[in-house]
């Protein structure tokens, strides 16, 4: 699992109540779907008109990565294409660095999509009768920066994508893997504080599909970028996402970091999609240990201290790792040298069943907080 490492909660991005309805009628619409509860089928017979995306509140923090995960159709591109203004919301604010992206005029929101966002479509659109350097500076030419500069700032953004050796190639010479990282350079190329990504790797092979998440979430934290990366693939976000939002018929479903959602899926339709990931580099101790005041309850005649120790963020792979070469039953887990639970064997089971820490929810409750 990915953990947010924010050094601010500054909100970059955030999304308040928004709404986007397709159609003529679409204010009527809108109203009908909320207030008379009708379904999206029933509002495209009714008013022609198609319920895109439905009451959503999001925020992109500085410095992490949000993923937005979901089915075709599920409404992942229109709202992120809505966060630049690309498509208009029905209702709803969609702020960025506090600015209202309506309230702006022509010139505000070029400056906005120039200076602040940058985006990466799945077709990375370059252009062929331009060498990679060229494409990799557009953006700076369209800022009006001068050749020389604009070249040595995309020089720069290529040898971080490891595209020194081809600035003087044209796209019809790269693969689609290196056609993305050309895409990538464009995009920081312009320094963006948040990078907007729409599904960038889905049409590249797994081999080089794995080895560019690696390479876009190293990047985009070396740097200290934003983004926004839409997939429908979870292991994509839960490779990349510091957190995930799950979208469905337009609506987000559940939201959180990978581990809380494979650990309590919010219904049966996000339990379906966790179903088949692999927890063992996922979940961490703090989400299966014991309290270590339950345990002591429980286990009154074992000496914790004699226990091996695991630091509270070592995965359920390290936990069998750490058991299995100990010979013991049971794991202290540690934070900062001091002892905050306790993993059995059970523990661990349950964990890589998927299934949270029955003491779990006693963890906070005033009876356990009392024990010394």
């Amino acid at each position: 699992m990915n953990t947010v490492k924010n050094d601010t909660d500054e909100v970059l991005v955030s999304c308040q109540s928004v709404w986007k309805v397709f159609g003529d009628n679409a204010q009527t619409a809108m109203q009908a779907y909320i207030e008379r509860g009708l379904s999206k089928k029933q509002i495209l017979q009714d008013f022609g008109c198609v319920v895109g995306v439905s009451d959503v509140n999001i925020q992109l923090r500085r410095g992490e990565i949000f993923c937005i995960m979901g089915l075709s159709g599920s409404g992942k591109s229109t709202l992120i294409r809505m966060l630049n203004k690309l498509i208009a919301p029905t209702s709803g604010q969609i702020l960025v660095k506090g600015k209202d992206l309506a309230k702006l005029d022509g010139a505000e929101l070029r400056d906005i999509r120039a200076r602040h966002i940058g985006m990466v479509f799945q077709s990375v659109a370059l252009l062929p009768h331009r060498t990679v350097l060229e494409n990799a500076a557009f953006g700076l030419e369209v800022r009006g920066v001068a050749k020389a500069e604009r070249h040595k700032v995309a020089e720069q953004a290529l040898a971080k994508v490891g595209l020194s050796d081809w600035a003087n190639r044209y796209p019809s010479e790269l693969s689609g893997g290196m056609q993305q990282r050309v895409g990538l350079a464009r995009a920081i190329t312009s320094d963006p504080e948040v990078i907007l990504m729409d599904e960038p790797f889905s049409a590249l092979d797994p081999l080089i599909r794995r080895q560019l998440q690696d390479e876009f979430r190293e990047l985009t934290k070396s740097l200290g970028k934003s983004a926004v990366f839409i997939t429908h693939d979870l292991e994509e976000a839960i490779r990349i996402g510091d957190r995930i939002a799950i979208m469905k018929d337009g609506m987000i479903i559940q939201e959180g970091t990978a581990e809380e959602i494979v650990l309590h899926p919010a219904d049966d339709y996000v339990a379906e999609f966790v179903a088949g990931i692999s927890r063992l580099h996922l979940v961490k101790a703090e989400a299966v240990m014991t309290p270590i005041a339950v345990w002591r309850a429980a286990h009154p005649q074992t000496d914790v201290s004699s226990l091996p120790v695991a630091d509270i963020q070592a995965d359920l792979d390290d936990l069998i790792n750490l058991l299995i070469r100990s010979d013991c039953e049971a794991l202290a887990v540690a934070d900062g040298g001091v002892v905050q639970g306790v993993v059995s064997q059970r523990d661990l089971l349950r964990g890589v069943q998927g299934s949270a820490n029955e003491f779990q929810d006693l963890a906070h409750s005033p009876a356990v907080e009392s024990t010394p």
